[in-house]
């Protein structure tokens, strides 16, 4: 089966994130994958190795010209709305119910726990404008229930993360472990980033801080590596097995976005997420949504509100009863999505329905 996907890079690398993990995870011995994408720069470090079966596709006119003469996909994935390119939809219509198989236009949406996921995900969606008119594309919502298109998983993922060798990886990135707590730092610019920072400088346990490249490192205000109970790593940008290396190794995980959340549930650890912000406050029903459905305890509420910045207030303390609290919190949800199929699994069921 040919697969196309279309991305179109907004910003902070999520969407993209997103696309590549999508197309790995279709490529196989009956299936290619062209991704089709706006700004491929990304993919240098997040996926320096491509993938067998993958096709990286500039999204340009001159190669979108190309579409007319080349094969049309069986399955053209649209990604978080970015109106495909219309030499390609033109293909894909022309040969639509022909060749003994049916082609299927899939809407592959932003990921929520908000009720309406489960409303809208796998309804049709009629096209009346050209060059699709006549076809009808279906919304595929990622999501946290049986209800909704499931999670990206990966193969063989909680067999990786069991080999996981925590110290060897430490030594792999040069950085001299002595067994303290280990946070991971992949944010945008947490209004209490400087308040958490003087907790670990504070605090009787000592931290070790994995900043991550990028936003997360340019928040970090200026001060030495080394702050009182708190040690500063400063590390390179990660490739994609790389970014679940570093959740694995580490004892609470700040992410941000769609793709990292995902990554950090299923490592298991207590987590924090810091939600894209949306000039209408509409990201503050998303995190409570997603919160409800985490069955997150007060404490960890909280934080997610004022890492938020969703109301302002002295950040919880961070000590081993709060996290063990969260941990189990976050090994309860991974153990509910493990007893799920998978975004793939579900993604390839409703293609095949629909043939």
């Amino acid at each position: 089966m040919r697969w196309d996907i279309f991305c179109k890079v907004i910003d902070n690398h999520g969407d993209v994130g997103v696309c590549w993990r999508l197309a790995t995870s279709l490529a196989g011995p009956d299936d290619t994958v062209r991704l089709w994408i706006d700004d491929p720069s990304a993919l240098a470090w997040m996926a320096p190795g491509g993938c067998d079966g993958v096709t990286v596709v500039p999204w340009t006119p001159t190669h979108a010209a190309r579409a007319a003469s080349e094969a049309a996909p069986d399955v053209l994935i649209e990604a978080f709305g970015c109106d495909p390119a219309p030499e390609v939809i033109a293909r894909f219509a022309e040969h639509a119910d022909h060749e003994g198989a049916r082609r299927h236009w899939i809407n592959l949406e932003y990921l929520s726990a908000e009720p309406y996921v489960e409303r809208l995900h796998g309804l049709p969606s009629p096209v009346f404008r050209a060059p699709g008119a006549g076809l009808t594309k279906y919304f595929f919502y990622p999501g946290f229930t049986e209800r909704t298109g499931g999670l990206l998983r990966g193969p063989d993922l909680m067999g990786r993360r069991a080999r996981f060798d925590r110290a060897a990886w430490f030594r792999r990135q040069g950085i001299d472990w002595q067994g303290e707590r280990v946070v991971s730092l992949f944010c945008y610019e947490p209004p209490a980033l400087e308040a958490l920072l003087a907790q670990f400088e504070h605090a009787a346990e000592p931290t070790r801080l994995l900043v991550t490249a990028g936003r997360a490192a340019a928040a970090l205000p200026p001060g030495p590596p080394r702050r009182g109970a708190l040690a500063i790593s400063w590390l390179p940008t990660l490739p994609q097995p790389e970014f679940d290396h570093l959740l694995w190794a580490c004892n609470l995980n700040f992410v941000r976005g769609e793709d990292s959340l995902v990554r950090a549930l299923w490592a298991g650890a207590p987590f924090v997420w810091q939600i894209y912000p949306q000039d209408d406050d509409a990201h503050h029903e998303k995190l409570n949504a997603f919160l409800d459905w985490l069955e997150a305890p007060p404490t960890l509420r909280g934080f997610h509100h004022l890492w938020s910045g969703i109301k302002d207030g002295d950040l919880p303390f961070l000590d081993r009863s709060t996290l063990a609290s969260w941990a189990e919190v976050a090994g309860a949800a991974r153990a509910r999505l493990l007893a799920q199929d998978d975004l793939l699994t579900r993604l390839r069921r409703f293609v095949a329905q629909k043939s």
